[in-house]
């Protein structure tokens, strides 16, 4: 039961920005300031300080001004476009924006350790600093509508558009396709209710002895398969219960202080829960996780199983697609002869990097049309998945090549749209920096920008 876990060094960023430079001197006791004006949006050196920290840098010196420069031009012009939408009167979804709030606070709860700390990183109360994000957010939308505006001013490629461009094109730039796998499979589960039963055994005598005035903690360090927590004595760290599973988080925020839970079943395994703490919708707890054990006897069972309906399909007594319907306890795929696919995307050709490694390493010596001896591997179930046996068929192989607008319309179809629509955005940019008012404080005159007509923009000292 492991938490998404987003590395830090706990540092506050100081706010004053006079240590860029020797120049900037003189607004070392600055708290905060106004550092560029672009139409009529300000930005203040708070509002830098705290873009930086939201994108990572939470271990970043003052000092650090390539990374502060960088951050400011994007957020000059991030404004040049938020000024464009408000003259279009663009609007942006509320529900969206508070979405995108709640996850972003979420995650620094979690990352920092509750809203003390989160307070104390950005050296703001709570309340203030979700107006501030929520504003943000507001104006972020708008900003990715007006791009969106412009980009739809880039017309539908064409097959002729793909190939002209595919003329001029420099070939090092066009994408190389990699190469992708189609397969299919039929798999066999153990047993499962047996699995279960023996987990919730073990689990139920650690509990008790947790009752009877063992600690938690050790008995976690000794049994809890979860690496991550385990080690802690099952601690999780004061964490959002969005984090977690539903059935996980509902359990926790059930339980009083002190005490521990009856056994909770979650798609990663069986646990038994002691809160340490709660704070609104957040808690912190330690956990004890034990996943199902299947025995030799089952793999054996489940292997001759999948060999003798392996020799049917060679024998072509069966073919694979009504093996699969037939035989296959998976209900993802025994419904369409077997045939994979991305849970994500729904694709049915899978890149090396999606492929499970038991599943590559079954199918990287077959040839098309080949069938893979029994294998154990996993499911698509729980964040670590669940073991399965399976015997996979390797269907087809699209080698890796350049990019061709023969097999890979899609593709340069979606490259070529983009390049041209980034092209369009950055003309427009370039341009509202030449007719804007903009202001850029000289503390910020010796950062070397992308765009070249920021320098322009500088108050001389």
């Amino acid at each position: 039961m492991m938490k998404k876990h987003i590395g830090y060094v706990a540092a506050v960023v100081t706010l004053l920005g006079a240590c860029f430079t020797a120049s900037a001197q003189r607004y070392k006791n600055v708290i905060d300031k106004s550092i560029a004006v672009v139409g009529g949006e300000v930005i203040t050196l708070s509002d830098l300080e705290s873009q930086v920290k939201l994108d990572g840098g939470y271990g970043s010196s003052a000092s650090d001004k390539a990374l502060r420069c960088e951050m400011l031009e994007r957020m000059m012009e991030s404004k040049l476009l938020l000024n464009q939408a408000r003259i279009d009167s663009l609007t942006f979804n509320a529900d969206v924006v508070n979405a995108e709030l709640t996850q972003r606070i979420d995650m620094l709860r979690t990352n920092l350790g509750g809203d003390e700390e989160v307070e104390k990183a950005f050296g703001k109360p709570m309340y203030k600093l979700r107006e501030e994000w929520q504003r943000q957010l507001q104006e972020q939308s708008l900003t990715q509508s007006e791009q969106s505006s412009i980009a739809s001013t880039v017309p539908d490629m064409t097959p002729y558009d793909i190939k002209q461009y595919l003329d001029t094109a420099d070939v090092s730039t066009l994408p190389l396709i990699p190469a992708k796998y189609q397969m299919s499979q039929i798999c066999v589960y153990p047993d499962r209710e047996a699995a279960a039963v023996a987990v919730r055994e073990r689990l139920l005598s650690i509990r008790e002895r947790i009752i009877n005035g063992e600690k938690f903690s050790t008995l976690a360090r000794l049994y809890s398969e979860d690496p991550g927590s385990a080690r802690k004595g099952g601690e999780l760290g004061m964490s959002s219960k969005s984090i977690f599973w539903p059935a996980f988080s509902d359990a926790a925020m059930s339980l009083k202080p002190g005490t521990v839970s009856q056994i909770v079943e979650t798609p990663d395994g069986y646990h038994i829960i002691e809160v340490i703490e709660k704070k609104g919708d957040m808690f912190n707890a330690r956990h004890i996780l034990i996943r199902p054990q299947y025995t030799l006897e089952d793999r054996e069972k489940a292997f001759h199983k999948l060999d003798s309906i392996r020799t049917q399909i060679m024998d072509s007594t069966v073919t694979f697609e009504m093996a699969a319907r037939f035989y296959s306890e998976d209900p993802a795929t025994r419904t369409n002869g077997g045939q994979m696919s991305d849970p994500n995307t729904g694709s049915s050709y899978f890149e090396v990097d999606q492929l499970k490694p038991q599943d590559y390493a079954a199918v990287r010596d077959l040839q098309p049309g080949q069938i893979s001896e029994p294998i154990e591997s996993l499911d698509n179930e729980g964040r670590n998945g669940n073991t399965v046996y399976k015997i996979i068929r390797l269907d087809r192989i699209v080698p890796a090549h350049p990019a061709t607008l023969e097999s890979d319309y899609s593709e340069l179809a979606g490259l070529v749209s983009n390049t041209l629509q980034m092209k369009a955005i950055n003309s427009f940019v370039d341009e509202k920096i030449k007719s804007s008012y903009i202001v850029i404080d000289p503390m910020f005159g010796d950062c070397d920008f992308s765009r070249k007509g920021w320098a322009e923009k500088v108050v001389k000292d």
